[in-house]
């Protein structure tokens, strides 16, 4: 987004900057208060909420900013944005009320509370990005149509993989080429990972051990590769994605035409999927297909094969250092990295990371009870299988072996949690399949607004 330059940089002439505040001061937290405190102009990180005070302010005066105040309220907050000011405070709604504010950035990576913060971020006004695919990929869908209905912008980052994948996808689109599958590169993958098993990882890089356990366990990269197909109206071949191993090193160019089942791709919609070991990594990729034969040659001559598959590859995802862009894009442009195009195509379920026993109360991703998996939306609704995104805190009716699949029939599920509520929401309004019923559905949405 070249063009993203230059709008910052007339806002920072016109001493009018684009005012962001952010959720969450961990590892990523601290990288995104970095970049656009010291490296981004026309835009200022006016105010961060943590549970811990002490690492909201470390977020701060990592990117050298150590005059911050402490706010308590909506009131105590404005002021400080009115006088040039930064803010730290223990409450995000906050961030999510406070006028003065153009866009959240949500970066905790927490289910039901990163669900509360977007839904609050949207009903006041704002743009939300989300560094938090495990919303996206739970209630993303329908988070998008409230951001529309309140008239902002709902969208996960560039920077992380899913985000490069979506730029990458608009580019190959763009081209008059029709992307058939949109792939992830990954170092390693072992769904029985824990952190325990990662602690060693987690502690030479400063993360938590079971983030780093749901980006080795095969969690993330689900919630990543569901958004993305939400986000093209993609789908899976088959539950958990191929995912093929290759001899650590291989070039991408040189295996991935013979990676995936050729019916698969080109028998629908495409596909999402992933490659392990592949170079280079971690990185994402495009296989895309043309049907015109000048411009097939034409692709050969520049290198990509005679087809049918041509292959369009970004080497790296930078993360953090892409955040500023998006909220540019959203607030200057009204444009979403990656947003759900409509209902959900792909969920991410729970299946057992080891044997479960009836009574046991499920813990969090990237922990030690579950593992998700992928699998198209109208099988996990016919099948009424667990999303992961809401499994933690679940009480298991009956025993289920290593590797199952849980199902909404083996759980009794915690009450008053909104991302179940909105769960509902988004199964009622995506089911209506005519004008009547879109309008009740809306209805009924409109109801469930006024009590969130």
């Amino acid at each position: 987004m070249i063009i993203v330059d230059t709008a910052l940089a007339k806002r920072h002439a016109e001493g009018n900057p684009v005012r962001v505040a952010m959720v969450g001061a961990g590892f990523m937290g601290r990288g995104i208060a970095l970049q656009i405190c010291k490296y981004t102009q026309g835009m200022e990180l006016v105010a961060i909420s943590n549970r811990t005070l002490d690492k909201a302010r470390q977020a701060y005066n990592q990117a050298e900013i150590e005059d911050v105040q402490e706010v308590t309220s909506v009131s105590e907050l404005e002021e400080n944005i009115r006088q040039g000011k930064y803010s730290v405070t223990e409450d995000a709604m906050l961030l999510c009320q406070a006028e003065g504010i153009d866009a959240v950035i949500e970066v905790t990576g927490a289910v039901e509370f990163g669900t509360n913060v977007a839904i609050t971020a949207i009903n006041n006004g704002k743009h939300i990005i989300m560094m938090n695919a495990e919303v996206d990929g739970t209630v993303g869908p329908i988070l998008k149509i409230y951001a529309d209905k309140a008239g902002v912008v709902f969208t996960n980052a560039d920077g992380d993989q899913p985000g490069v994948t979506m730029n990458l996808f608009r580019f190959v689109k763009g081209l008059g080429v029709k992307p058939v599958l949109c792939g992830n590169i990954k170092g390693l993958h072992d769904p029985y990972r824990n952190p325990t098993t990662q602690e060693g990882f987690a502690k030479k890089w400063g993360q938590q051990p079971s983030m780093v356990t749901s980006f080795a366990d095969g969690s993330k990269i689900s919630f990543e590769q569901a958004i993305i197909a939400n986000g093209t109206g993609m789908r899976v071949a088959k539950r958990g994605m191929h995912g093929p191993t290759v001899a650590s090193g291989t070039s991408l160019k040189d295996c991935v035409h013979n990676l995936y089942p050729l019916e698969d791709l080109t028998d629908g919609p495409g596909i999402v999927d992933y490659v392990v070991g592949a170079e280079p990594g971690p990185g994402v990729f495009v296989l895309g297909t043309h049907d015109n034969p000048i411009q097939q040659h034409y692709l050969n001559l520049y290198k990509l094969g005679e087809g049918p598959l041509y292959l369009f590859y970004t080497p790296y995802h930078l993360c953090h250092f892409e955040v500023p862009n998006t909220v540019a894009r959203a607030v200057l442009f009204n444009d979403a990295a990656l947003t759900p195009m409509g209902a959900p195509q792909v969920e991410v379920v729970a299946a057992a990371k080891i044997d479960l026993k009836a009574g046991e109360v499920i813990d969090g991703i990237g922990h030690y009870m579950t593992y998700g998996l992928c699998e198209n939306a109208d099988t996990t609704a016919a099948e009424r299988l667990l999303p992961i995104g809401v499994a933690e805190g679940c009480v298991l009716k009956r025993d289920i072996p290593k590797d199952q699949v849980i199902t909404y029939d083996d759980v009794v599920m915690p009450e008053g949690r909104l991302v179940d509520q909105l769960r509902q929401e988004q199964a009622a309004y995506f089911a209506a399949n005519d004008e009547v019923g879109r309008n009740n559905a809306l209805k009924h949405l409109n109801r469930a607004e006024a009590s969130v």
